[in-house]
């Protein structure tokens, strides 16, 4: 028998014994995600958000942003709508949040320059800082925030008596889109599968949009960083960053999942909104599923 004869059989032999014996993975139950509450403050009944724009945005996208945060207490929106996702936050203690637009500033002159650090997030959301309400900066895109495309988006509070929730979220759209406007964006690693078409035209703005809804529900569900998650209270996974690029029913890394497709735009979109608006909204961990959850 041939060296080359006893590699080639041994070969087979190991190819056959992978195939007849069951995989450790199979033979380990899959835990279920589960966020442990920890017994803190939460953010419920009526919750105002008030809005930092900060460098120049136009009223188109404005109104884009000012609507989804509407829609998520709009009744008459059509089903799969943007409140329905939003009632998934009721089911955990303490019941629903029902958030209110509060005041808008517009700060386009850059007042803090082109690059800040989370001590500057703080400081501007800290002019509106007050209780039951989340202060959101939301920066344009070509303003560089520390860490930015790392994360996305963050939400965290101050410390002392005037204790308040704040957040931001910024517009990647010419920073970092495949990381943080995927799935509108081709991802930066990963399958590269053409990109979905933005439900309102806008990649950077729809991008906010998925972002913002991930750090208002953590912001709800976690506000002081001892209420709603999963690891260390350091980097602690939330209503929706524990369920992130999922979208859709069979969605898996990569990909999002089966949406609702928009016939005459081609835009990709899994709730309705007020003013006729779509969004695509990720999923969010159901308390009474232990789960994540998609609208579609």
């Amino acid at each position: 028998m041939t060296m080359a004869f006893t590699s080639l059989l041994a070969t087979l032999l190991l190819l056959f014994l992978s195939l007849t014996k069951p995989s450790f993975s199979a033979l380990v139950k899959q835990q279920p995600l589960v966020l442990k509450y920890h017994n803190g403050d939460l953010l419920k009944g009526t919750v105002t958000v008030n809005l930092i724009w900060y460098g120049r945005f136009t009223p188109i996208q404005r109104s884009t942003i000012v609507d989804f945060i509407q829609s998520l207490n709009s009744p008459t929106a059509p089903q799969p709508s943007a409140a329905s996702w939003w009632r998934t936050t009721a089911r955990y203690k303490g019941g629903a949040a029902s958030l209110l637009v509060g005041e808008q500033t517009l700060n386009e002159n850059y007042s803090l320059g082109k690059s800040l650090k989370n001590i500057h997030l703080e400081a501007l959301a800290s002019k509106h800082g007050q209780a039951n309400a989340v202060s959101v900066v939301l920066t344009a895109e070509d303003v560089a925030v520390d860490g930015f495309c790392m994360r996305c988006g963050s939400h965290g509070s101050t410390r002392g008596k005037t204790r308040f929730a704040y957040a931001w979220v910024g517009n990647s759209e010419t920073q970092c889109p495949g990381q943080c406007a995927w799935p509108f964006h081709q991802p930066i690693y990963g399958p590269q599968t053409p990109p979905l078409v933005a439900p309102n035209g806008d990649v950077g703005i729809d991008g906010m949009v998925i972002n913002l809804a991930t750090v208002l529900a953590g912001a709800v569900t976690n506000p002081f960083n001892n209420g709603y998650f999963q690891g260390p209270a350091t980097a602690p996974l939330e209503a929706v960053s524990a369920c992130t690029g999922m979208f859709g029913s069979g969605s898996y890394p990569g990909y999002p999942g089966e949406v609702l497709v928009d016939e005459s735009t081609g835009a990709s979109y899994n709730a309705h909104g007020v003013n006729g608006r779509k969004y695509l909204l990720p999923a969010m961990w159901d308390p009474l599923k232990s789960a994540c959850s998609t609208l579609v």
